[in-house]
């Protein structure tokens, strides 16, 4: 697979997700998801990242990548969960994705912040 999302590749997301993930997520599959994760992060953080990113900075591409990757990976996890290996792997991953979807929402919404990374 290869580039999917404005932010995200399906490598990172693939990642994210873990060894254990339902191979039968395909590309367009992860595209549609990516599209959702985009459209909440702009909503979410107030600001369309989507149409700033060709001018954003190395530093800014990495958190919106990380996030939508975040996201992305969730969503796939919770897909299906056949596949892991027990109920503590799958909540210990999910936990980790979402709390790094909440610190990275809190840190793009934030005006100092903000300012900081489309003038960067």
């Amino acid at each position: 697979m290869a580039h999917t999302g404005i932010f995200a590749t399906s490598d990172e997301i693939l990642v994210k997700a873990g060894e254990n993930y339902d191979t039968s997520i395909t590309e367009a599959r992860i595209n549609a998801l990516c599209l959702q994760a985009e459209s909440y992060i702009n909503v979410a953080t107030m600001y369309n990242w989507s149409d700033a990113y060709s001018g954003l900075n190395a530093d800014v591409k990495g958190i919106l990548s990380m996030l939508e990757s975040d996201i992305v990976a969730m969503y796939i996890i919770s897909y299906n969960m056949t596949g892991y290996t027990s109920r503590l792997e799958i909540q210990t991953m999910l936990d980790l994705l979402n709390e790094r979807i909440n610190q990275n929402i809190k840190l793009l919404k934030e005006r100092k912040y903000q300012d900081f990374m489309t003038g960067a």
